[in-house]
């Protein structure tokens, strides 16, 4: 997807007049191009290299990185949502660098969309990607669409999980993620 800098500087323009704010005044006057900078920003973060390693093709235990900070747009209200990612698969003769987790869960994250669909697209890129095992996603997020507005419901959780593979076939595989996530937490 490319980025229109000039499209979204109109719409951001009007979205301000529309909302009976004027666009020229000072805290206001560069709102559109800051806007438009910000997704142009948002979009190079979602092409990166996902560099696997077949040299650790042995090991076989469950690779984890949980609480990774993830922010993202809810697409019905363009409100944010934020809270933690919880990732992890287990390689079957390939592994990959952790950051490349936290990258994808980055990648997917920022763009307009639903919770319940971005959790599926990590778990199935790193199925797709990875060819592990299995794979296993819980997203847990605050909206600001309810926090804010709606209900006016501060400090709501809303978590989603997506189970590939041995994750969703082997209770003691998922029972042990789940145990591992919310170690720390008691």
């Amino acid at each position: 997807m490319a980025v229109d800098r000039e499209k979204i500087k109109q719409a951001v323009r009007l979205f301000l007049e529309g909302i009976g704010e004027d666009p020229n005044r000072e805290g206001l006057k560069e709102t559109p191009d800051r806007v438009a900078r910000m997704w142009e920003e948002f979009d190079s973060m979602r092409e990166f290299d996902f560099k696997l390693f077949e040299e650790f093709g042995s090991y076989n235990e469950m690779v984890l990185v949980k609480d990774i900070n993830i922010y993202s747009i809810c697409e019905h209200h363009l409100l944010p949502f934020f809270g933690k990612a919880h990732v992890a698969y287990i390689p079957d003769g390939i592994v990959c660098g952790l950051s490349k987790l936290v990258r994808t869960v980055r990648a997917f994250a920022l763009r307009p969309q639903l919770q319940e669909k971005l959790t599926n697209e990590i778990a199935d890129f790193l199925m797709e990607q990875l060819k592990p095992k299995g794979v296993a996603v819980v997203l847990e997020m605050e909206h600001l669409c309810m926090s804010m507005r709606g209900v006016i419901s501060p400090g709501h959780l809303t978590t989603t999980s997506a189970l590939r593979g041995i994750f969703l076939s082997d209770i003691r595989t998922r029972e042990e993620f789940l145990k591992l996530i919310k170690r720390g937490r008691e």
